[in-house]
């Protein structure tokens, strides 16, 4: 066949060809067709898989949840439990502590009266002249009130110990310059921030707790290497009004349990006191009459107030209050009592224990005007209310 035959065959062949192309295709199509309708069955059964084992697995965790708030209920009945035999276990403690009071805290040996009976006849002429007629002493903590958190785990919070001024003053941590002053009660209880107060930048930082605001002026506590300042401050016109070095050598931290304390300034009915330790009797305390306006030195006494396990301390109706507890923080308790004037017999002096609490006093001051003390526990602001009783007299 001649090549012009071929050329007028190719007309009679294309529709052969056009519909084997199409037969073609239309089978690739269905086959990709039958692929995707399998895996989108594939994809149906895993869904399907899925759905079920979720289901599942959320039935289990909300059997697992249901059990776990049964446990949670049946623990906090059991914490319930315990913190009721708790409180009763610790009315039959304070009920114990009552009729078995702990042993004084005087050191006794051999020679002890006649020790005794020698001082007596030495401090004949030294017994202190009081210049009020106050004759109370502590009987118990009537009431406690926690007001709030606020700042660091030791702290030092108070009113002015002898003007009307309802101001709170509150030094933040044992060494600072920046004292908050709260215009007053409502203000410092309501709020948790510093906005409300104002602040009183010191010349010089504070050392330890044992600081005090007093008619009108802030005695505070400055160590120059060795030595201590009590330093004077006008919180009027925030100045400087006066300083003295206090005159003791080789001052050792006052309290056995708060270290960053040698020299806790105190206010009673009698005035200003200074309560301190030195190497010289490194057991006991000392405590010492401070003039307000000069800040000299007006008398000093040895006391028999130990210093190991004390906490805090204060003076009332001129008897030094002396603080205990332990390393591992328990009750606190007035457990040593040093009357300057002699008036107060020692079976008077009854053991005053603290109710319960957070931790361990950094601060406990004494307000003469409203016969409370304002207390810095852990953190915590404390008031405690105390019932007072006459002071027999030896």
């Amino acid at each position: 066949m001649g090549p012009w035959r071929c050329l007028l065959l190719l007309p009679l062949l294309a529709p052969a060809l056009r519909a084997q192309q199409q037969q073609h295709l239309m089978e690739y199509v269905e086959r990709r067709l039958a692929l995707l309708e399998e895996r989108i069955s594939q994809w149906h059964d895993q869904s399907s898989r899925y759905s079920t084992e979720l289901r599942d697995f959320k039935n289990q965790v909300l059997g697992m949840l249901e059990a776990a708030e049964k446990e949670r209920e049946a623990m906090r009945a059991e914490a319930e439990s315990a913190a009721v035999r708790v409180d009763r276990l610790e009315r039959e403690v304070d009920y114990l502590e009552t009729q078995n009071p702990a042993p004084p805290c005087v050191e006794v040996d051999e020679t002890l009266m006649d020790k005794q009976v020698a001082t007596a006849k030495q401090r004949k002429n030294e017994k202190y002249t009081k210049l009020t007629d106050c004759s109370d002493t502590i009987a118990s903590v009537r009431a406690m009130k926690i007001l709030k958190r606020f700042g660091s785990a030791s702290g030092l919070w108070t009113k002015d110990a002898a003007g009307s001024s309802e101001k709170i003053y509150v030094f933040d941590g044992t060494a600072n310059d920046t004292v908050y002053v709260f215009p007053r009660m409502r203000e410092f209880t309501l709020f948790s921030a510093t906005r409300k107060a104002a602040r009183i930048k010191l010349p010089y930082p504070w050392v330890g707790t044992g600081h005090l605001v007093y008619d009108g002026h802030l005695y505070y506590i400055r160590q120059q290497g060795l030595s201590f300042q009590v330093i004077k401050f006008n919180l009027a016109n925030k100045t400087v009004v006066d300083s003295s070095v206090f005159p003791a050598e080789e001052q050792i931290p006052v309290f056995g349990l708060s270290p960053s304390t040698y020299i806790e300034v105190s206010a009673d009915e009698e005035g200003l006191w200074a309560i301190y330790a030195t190497k010289e009797d490194e057991k006991n305390m000392c405590l010492a009459k401070l003039d307000p306006a000069s800040l000299d030195i007006e008398q000093m006494w040895d006391t028999p107030c130990p210093r190991e396990n004390a906490e805090g301390a204060f003076v009332v109706c001129g008897a030094l209050h002396v603080v205990y507890n332990t390393r591992l923080p328990s009750r606190a308790r007035v457990q040593c009592v040093f009357d300057v004037s002699g008036t107060l017999a020692p079976e008077d002096a009854s053991l005053v224990y603290f109710p319960k609490r957070y931790g361990s006093h950094s601060s406990l001051k004494y307000s003469p005007r409203e016969r409370q003390i304002y207390a810095w526990d852990d953190g915590y602001q404390i008031i405690y209310r105390m019932e007072m009783k006459k002071k027999l007299e030896v």
